[in-house]
């Protein structure tokens, strides 16, 4: 019997971990305990992997160094300037266009920013680069002989370190944006060449008083991602 209510307790858990881990768009200054965060990078490195790769390489930012990053995207990714070590080409369409405006109009209503109002929406978009005032930042990166499958195997990755995050009740937003200057992260972070920046994750302790970190983004229905097929 107590395998039983132990086994429910451990379902509950981890619906509410998975099911409640959202991208947050403003932190509180407090910095995450070193401990704290090897523990949380520990586990997330339990992922599954093609051939055991394990091809993700993770670089940890915070205090002066994730200042100097965000004003050099300031200077960089903020005017236009760019260096993606993977193209993006976010053409959506479809269904897939729809979900990206739906949370888009969420998130302008929250913060009062009007369809029209471009210097609001150029201020959300600086505070991208100012990592949401999170007090750690996080870039994921890969070897250059990576392909699809090892980028999968990295995504997993990141699931388990956000996952892992919340767990310890701790917020995050991972952010393509953080990806399109790879050549100052490497050169900031003495990081060799033949690493590939993918994005980066924004992390540490929500302020729950920001209407941005209200919004809860609808889901598909399940009938739409998954097909049972039983013979």
């Amino acid at each position: 019997m107590k395998q039983q209510t132990d086994a429910r307790e451990t379902v509950r858990m981890f619906d509410q971990i998975a099911r409640t881990r959202r991208s947050i768009r403003g932190f509180l200054p407090d910095p995450v305990a070193a401990a704290t965060l090897e523990q949380v990078f520990a586990t997330a490195a339990f992922a599954p992997s093609n051939c055991n790769t394990q091809p993700w390489q993770s670089h940890v930012v915070s205090g002066a160094v994730r200042d100097r990053l965000s004003r050099i995207f300031m200077d960089t990714i903020g005017q236009g300037k760019h260096s993606l070590d993977y193209p993006y080409e976010a053409r959506y369409a479809g269904e897939y266009r729809k979900r990206q405006l739906d949370v888009g109009i969420l998130l302008y209503q929250a913060l009062g920013v009007a369809r029209d109002d471009k210097e609001g929406k150029r201020r959300a978009f600086l505070r991208n680069l100012e990592f949401f005032d999170a007090p750690h930042v996080v870039f994921i990166f890969m070897p250059d002989w990576c392909g699809i499958r090892e980028a999968c195997d990295v995504g997993m990755y990141v699931q388990n370190l956000m996952l892992a995050m919340r767990a310890h009740g701790i917020a995050s937003c991972p952010q393509t944006i953080l990806g399109y200057d790879a050549d100052s992260v490497r050169r900031e972070l003495d990081i060799d060449a033949t690493m590939k920046l993918l994005f980066g994750i924004s992390f540490g302790y929500e302020d729950p008083d920001l209407p941005e970190n209200q919004i809860v983004p609808e889901r598909a229905e399940l009938s739409q991602l998954v097909q049972f097929h039983t013979g």
